[in-house]
């Protein structure tokens, strides 16, 4: 029998952007209570009620899911769409959710999907084949009427077939062997007509989202808070999961609160419930008061730095070699993060679909690297910089401010590289030119990477010219790239997304690897989790496969 839980008075208190550092004092006697207060069994029956007080690090910019790639988009898209297909974070297997069957020819250039009846969105429109149709006609073809782009997680996309009210046909125009898993990504929450008749800019409010999920946007706060309530006749979870009914909870609160001291501060004072991006440093103050760190993997692009090899000061792949050997990950994770970071042994992270282990090719090396340097023709200078044709080895990066401890890392490298006579500027993250700066190589040799998907077609989003396009090649993303394109890249990226024998796929993907790190085109850091810390009392909290909670079976403990 399902218990009733009262919120209390505390979940009022959290400030939001501007939220004062709480008192020593206060926050000692804070954590001995909590500490006293968290010994109640786990496996207790879930209790009904409650509104969970989450601390988010960013607000999110927009909501439609193709951009759920952002963790703070993600993070509530999760809660108010619904996927086609669910993805088992422990298994990766592909399970049925609002498709309840699919089926997919040979050359897997056709996918037909039999979708759950009686599904609704939280307007009281059909969630039916028609409504799927019209999603993915979006999603893969974008929209230019309305600034709609297309997902990256969906390739040759040709259009859709309406069978009947609860069928649906997909046809490409090549083989497709990730949509499937791509049904199942945050970048395919299904949202309502109304809400695909919006413009991309509209989207940004999340009241203008209509979902079929467990949650619906009950309030928001533009840039401060964001209010979602539990969706009475909810009854439509995915199909192996034991619960099917309404959330456990009445609602979620999220409060934007950029200071990481602010909302770990909180969180153990116990005036939240759950927070994202808890540094590293942090993470030991809160198992030792029985606080639960979650530290949920990304399975994609470890977290690292990428070359824009049109720059001519890094369009020498021995520069580019040089500097990956001049970069010590091992330094980098020791100092600043946990186990929860593992030093990155390839382009994509170990539990990743496709990982090849190429640990060798990323040996810190300073020798080798000056060596390089010297062979490139880069002379030592007066100041310690490498100069060559009287122009110094001076790269500027911007910061990245979603990447945990972004600065901090970035300053480590500067030192490494210094080491062998490379400057590198690292500019701030918020700086009002970081945009069109990031995508000019000649101002922004170097960038930072880092993208989640539990798919090999994750290598693709990240480096391709039409995709995320980290490299910048002629073609793609800038209209600055004078010349550089690299075709075998390119085929070697095209043929993972259409490749339909699963295990030619994997070696394919593994090509890719070795490639990229071959032409040093990225230097591959540490594998990247969303990090999260929850309250003891908080049970039932999951996540889907790259790392992005779900509250759906969530409730709050009485306390």
């Amino acid at each position: 029998m399902q218990q009733k839980y009262r919120s209390h008075s505390r979940h009022h208190r959290i400030a939001g952007v501007n939220q004062p550092r709480v008192p020593l004092l206060a926050l000692t006697l804070a954590l001995l209570g909590a500490a006293a207060g968290a010994s109640a069994a786990d496996n207790s029956a879930a209790v009904q009620g409650g509104t969970l007080i989450y601390l988010e690090q960013q607000a999110h910019t927009t909501l439609y899911p193709p951009a759920g790639g952002f963790y703070p988009n993600g993070g509530i898209l999760n809660q108010i769409t619904d996927k086609l297909t669910y993805q088992n974070p422990q298994t990766l297997a592909i399970e049925p959710w609002i498709a309840e069957s699919w089926t997919s020819n040979d050359d897997k250039t056709q996918y037909t999907f039999k979708i759950r009846p009686g599904v609704t969105f939280s307007d009281g429109t059909p969630l039916d084949a028609n409504a799927v149709a019209k999603n993915f006609d979006t999603y893969g073809l974008g929209d230019k009427e309305h600034h709609l782009p297309v997902s990256e997680v969906i390739n040759n996309y040709d259009h859709s077939e309406v069978i009947d009210p609860l069928t649906v046909k997909f046809v490409f125009k090549q083989s497709s062997p990730g949509f499937l898993q791509g049904t199942a990504t945050i970048g395919s929450g299904l949202v309502s007509l109304g809400t695909l008749a919006q413009s991309f800019d509209a989207l940004g409010d999340a009241r203008h989202i209509i979902g079929s999920g467990p949650f619906v946007v009950s309030g928001e706060t533009l840039g401060r808070e964001v209010d979602l309530s539990a969706r009475p006749d909810y009854r439509w979870g995915p199909k192996n999961l034991q619960q099917q009914g309404r959330a456990n909870l009445d609602g979620i609160k999220y409060l934007i609160t950029p200071e990481d001291s602010v909302r770990i501060g909180a969180l153990l004072a116990g005036q939240a419930d759950f927070i994202r991006q808890v540094q590293a440093y942090d993470e030991k103050q809160a198992t030792d008061q029985r606080f639960v760190i979650y530290a949920a993997p990304t399975r994609g692009v470890n977290d690292g730095i990428s070359f824009r090899p049109d720059n001519p000061l890094v369009a020498d792949v021995r520069v580019r070699q040089a500097l990956l050997h001049a970069t010590n990950g091992k330094q980098i994770v020791d100092t600043l993060f946990s186990p929860h970071y593992p030093q990155a042994t390839s382009v994509i992270a170990a539990p990743a679909a496709g990982y090849v282990n190429l640990a060798d090719k990323l040996t810190f090396d300073p020798q080798l690297a000056k060596k390089l340097l010297d062979d490139a023709g880069w002379a030592p200078g007066a100041d310690g910089v490498r100069q060559k044709d009287g122009r110094p080895l001076a790269l500027a990066i911007y910061e990245s401010p979603p990447q945990p401890q972004n600065k901090e890392v970035l300053q480590l490298v500067a030192q490494q590289w210094k080491q062998v006579g490379v400057r590198l500027n690292i500019l701030a993250g918020d700086a009002g030119s970081k945009i069109a700066d990031s995508l000019d190589p000649l101002k922004t040799p170097v960038n930072v990477v880092e993208v989640g998907r539990a798919d090999p077609d994750v290598i693709k989003s990240q480096f391709y010219p039409a995709n995320r396009d980290a490299l910048l090649q002629k073609g793609g993303l800038s209209s600055k790239t004078t010349t550089f394109s690299d075709e075998k890249l390119n085929a070697l990226l095209v043929a993972i997304s259409a490749e339909v024998d699963g295990q030619k796929r994997l070696r394919l993907a593994g090509e890719a690897q070795r490639y990229l790190l071959e032409q040093a085109y990225v230097i591959p850091i540490f594998e990247e989790p969303q990090v999260f810390a929850g309250a003891p009392y908080l049970k039932g909290v999951s996540f889907e496969a790259v790392g992005r909670p779900s509250f759906y079976g969530a409730w709050l403990e009485k306390h």
